[in-house]
Order: C-alpha cells, then structure tokens, then sequence
C-alpha cells in the first residue's frame, strides 16, 4: 500500500486543488492512502480537507496534527501515521498527474531492491518566469528537477527533491527518522533534512532511482521570486548546510567550506559567460545566491 504525505503550514489555497490531482490518479483507491499533516495551521486547512472527505468518501483521508513546528517533525509524525510500506512525500504546493501513484506502485514492486525513488519538478508559474532565470536559481527557487526521460540512477551527488520522494518505510527504521534541528519551521526557510537521510541511505548501500514519469508540477507564486525571498532562502541554505555537516563532525563542515570555494570559481566562470552573451543580470544573481550561501555556512544565527 502506498501512503501519500502532505505536510502542511498555511497552505489552504493549494491544498484542495492537490488534494483533487491525488484522486484523481488511476490506482485502485483500495491500494493507497492520504496522510495530511497539519503542522499548527492557522488558515482553513482543516475546513478545506474536511470538505474534500465528504465529496470523496472512498479516498483514505488522515487528517492529523503535529504540535511541534518544523517540517521534519511533521514527516516524522506521517511516518508514524502511515499504513502503508512505500512513503510518498508530496509538496502541499503542488499538482501530480493522474498516473503519478500507478507509477511509483509498479516501479516500487518490481524492484524490491530500490529503497527510494523521485522525479521532476516542474514549476507551474503563478505569474511569468523572470528573465533572469537560469537552471541554476530556477533548481534553487523553484525546486527544478530534471534528468531525461529515462529511467535512471541519480547522476553524482544528487538525490531526490524532498517535496517528490518516495521510500520505503523500513527505510527509517534502517537510518532513523528526519532530523528536526534541519528543515523549515513556520516562515523559517532552513533545510538540508532530505539531503541528511539520503547521505545516510547512501552510507548503508541504499540506492535510489529516477522515473521520468514520476512528475510533480510545483506552484511558484510571484513573492517566490521576490529578492528579499531569495536572500532569505539562500541564506539559511548556508546556515542548512552548517548545521547539517556540523553535525556529522568538523571535517564534514570542513569538507562542505571546500567545496564552496569551488563552487565560488564555478560562479564566476558563469558570470564571465553571461556577461560575454549580453546577460549580466543572470550571472550577477547567481554571485547573489553564492555569496549568501557562503554568509550562511559562517552563521549560526538568523539572518
């Protein structure tokens, strides 16, 4: 059985319409469930679901709540919650296609081996995608996902988007549970939980796979692409990414300082070849994005 997992924080504006592309997927009804999460919402969340239970009485709806504020804790309150064998995490910010669920269910039982699988992440723009948009500030803002149309392992470090991720559930009782010193509490946009337990997936042996099919449409209103959002977001990824190899050791954090010393002169390649092709504000947005980054992995406290 499949367990379809919404964490939730303010979001009654998108949580009918997901809420609907759930159910309208094309698996048998019997074979997954809903798990809704309300982590202290102060909107209409709750009217919003109940209303969705009495129109769809043969969905499977838990509607719960988790009093500690933070994301983790309310992945960890739905894996508590759940029925099912195989976790789906689903943004409460999103659409999924009628297949989604048919195509993690199959992929999942026909390869007893895999531990996880993710997909793409398209953005479904509320208004218009700014002309300084690249691949790389549109994977940061927008959770952008895509490697083919192929059926195919993660390519280097990366992993599967925390808001379009399937495990297996014996997988945290393998590797434990997410860590709720990461992740988002409230307005906070601290992360960093996803990337902790596929490192420690990856640690034990676990593999994780790629479906193309497996497709989640993520909404990006127009304050998501706001600057004091951008400095915010990419700030607390830096203080994300502190926390989280901090925690390991002190080589980890060394490791991570490292790595962003390379990824300074990869910035400033793109920048050079921006600003050579006429588009400067790309280039220049993205030394915005490194070098909040870097601020956040030398502070320990909110920006």
């Amino acid at each position: 059985m499949i367990t379809a997992i919404i964490c939730t924080y303010n979001r009654a504006k998108y949580i009918g319409p997901l809420l609907e592309s759930i159910a309208a997927n094309d698996l048998d009804k019997s074979k997954y469930e809903i798990v809704l999460v309300d982590n202290n919402c102060t909107d209409n969340t709750r009217g919003v679901c109940e209303a969705f239970a009495k129109t769809h009485k043969d969905v499977q709806l838990n509607y719960c709540v988790e009093n500690e504020q933070g994301l983790s804790a309310a992945r960890n309150k739905a894996i508590k919650e759940a029925k099912g064998d195989i976790l789906v995490y689903v943004d409460d910010d999103a659409l999924v296609d009628p297949w989604y669920l048919t195509t993690i269910y199959e992929y999942m039982i026909e390869h007893p081996e895999i531990s996880a699988v993710g997909g793409p992440i398209i953005p479904l723009y509320e208004t218009e995608e700014p002309k300084w948009m690249t691949r790389f500030t549109k994977e940061l803002l927008c959770g952008y996902l895509y490697f083919g149309n192929q059926v195919r392992t993660f390519p280097g470090e990366r992993y599967p988007g925390g808001g379009n991720a399937a495990y297996r559930a014996e997988v945290f009782k393998q590797v434990g549970l997410f860590n709720t010193a990461l992740g988002r509490k409230g307005n906070s946009l601290m992360g960093a939980e996803e990337k902790d337990i596929f490192d420690k997936m990856k640690s034990q042996g676990m593999r994780f796979m790629y479906l193309p099919k497996m497709i989640l449409h993520h909404i990006i209103p127009q304050k998501k692409l706001e600057r004091d959002y951008f400095d915010r977001l990419t700030f607390q990824i830096g203080q994300s990414e502190r926390a989280r190899t901090k925690a390991i050791s002190s080589a980890k954090y060394a490791k991570r300082l490292l790595s962003e010393a390379f990824k300074w002169c990869a910035t400033i390649v793109l920048l050079c070849g921006y600003t050579i092709i006429g588009r400067p504000k790309k280039g220049t947005i993205l030394i915005r994005f490194r070098r909040n980054v870097t601020k956040g992995l030398f502070s320990t406290m909110d920006k």
